[in-house]
């Protein structure tokens, strides 16, 4: 005798209906988001008084140092409090080229990229055997050491009085103030900068960096050259830090070796935290954090500055572990959707 006939249930009630649910932004909205922000960007400098579009550059020139160390931190998963070191190792490349031996400004940034890829290089191949509370020392000391060392070879560097230097001139056709064009030279960079890191961590790269932060025995396991990759990060986290310490030199007209402490590798790395980790609009959002809110806070009183950044950063990690980007995405994906 056959047994009870069995019923197929996909077949035996119809599917229920599509729920809303929650998500990211289709990816048209994405776009449509991005060329309203680069339109605005674009359009900002002709609304704005010079010193404001000064402080504007400067969120770029940050951003972009910050999207180097995003690169090691937030997608590597690697620490470092000396990424200023880097920076001004940028920085200085651009005014010794320029001050010493006449080169044009354009062509400065990609030989202080090559100089810091290649300081970073170095750099990264001891680092490499370290992590954790150790690497952080190491990369600390770095940036404790550096501060010295431009003070002591005063025929290149100009020693503790820096380098003064003329800025870039606006080219007659562009009708510009220097403010405009510095503003442009530096939105230009960081839109490149920007593309070329989005293309980095779409590529293979990008997933062995992830596969590296995630779990390095695992991602040993699977083919990834752990020594070759956290080289590589440190690498190009100090040539992005190199283009935005170029850009800087650009900006500011002047290097000194008090611009650069330990304070500024700090800044930066809490910059890249509130701003959120592993996301490519936290760079962005640090860059803002880093130069607006001592800029706010200089006009409250002379010490709110680090009182209210670190309250600030308290704060921010208290209500948005992830960063301002990370809350950002939570409150997006709250958004109801249909099918």
């Amino acid at each position: 005798m056959s047994g009870p006939t069995k019923v197929d249930d996909t077949t035996a009630a119809p599917a229920p209906a599509r729920k809303q649910r929650s998500g990211t932004i289709p990816a048209r909205w994405r776009w449509i988001a991005l060329a309203l922000l680069l339109a605005a960007a674009v359009y900002a400098p002709f609304q704005l008084v010079p010193f404001h579009v000064f402080q504007l550059t400067m969120v770029l020139v940050y951003a972009v140092a910050l999207l180097g160390l995003n690169l090691l931190v937030g997608h590597a998963g690697q620490i470092s409090l000396g990424h200023g070191a880097f920076f001004a190792i940028g920085a200085y490349t651009s005014a010794v080229l320029v001050d010493r031996l006449d080169v044009p400004y354009l062509l400065t940034l990609p030989l202080a990229a090559a100089v810091a890829f290649l300081v970073g290089f170095g750099l990264g191949v001891p680092a490499m055997r370290l992590r954790g509370l150790y690497l952080a020392l190491v990369t600390l000391a770095i940036a404790i050491f550096l501060v010295p060392l431009l003070k002591r070879f005063e025929e290149l560097t100009g020693g503790s009085m820096g380098l003064t230097l003329p800025k870039p001139v606006p080219p007659a056709w562009s009708g510009l103030a220097e403010d405009q064009w510095l503003y442009f030279l530096a939105l230009g960079v960081a839109v490149l900068a920007f593309l070329v890191a989005a293309s980095l961590l779409r590529s293979r790269v990008g997933r062995a960096l992830h596969a590296v932060r995630d779990n390095e025995i695992a991602a040993e396991v699977m083919g990834v050259r752990l020594s070759s990759y956290k080289t590589l990060a440190f690498a190009w986290s100090a040539m992005f830090a190199g283009v935005a310490g170029c850009v800087y030199t650009w900006v500011i007209g002047f290097v000194s070796p008090d611009s650069f402490t330990v304070n500024l590798s700090i800044t930066l790395l809490a910059g890249l935290v509130v701003g959120g980790l592993g996301s490519l609009s936290g760079p962005v959002l640090g860059g803002l954090f880093v130069m607006f809110v001592p800029s706010i806070s200089q006009d409250i009183n002379d010490a709110a500055p680090g009182v209210i950044f670190g309250l600030l950063i308290i704060l921010v990690m208290y209500v948005a572990p992830q960063g301002l980007a990370g809350l950002a995405g939570r409150l997006i994906k709250k958004i109801p959707r249909k099918e």
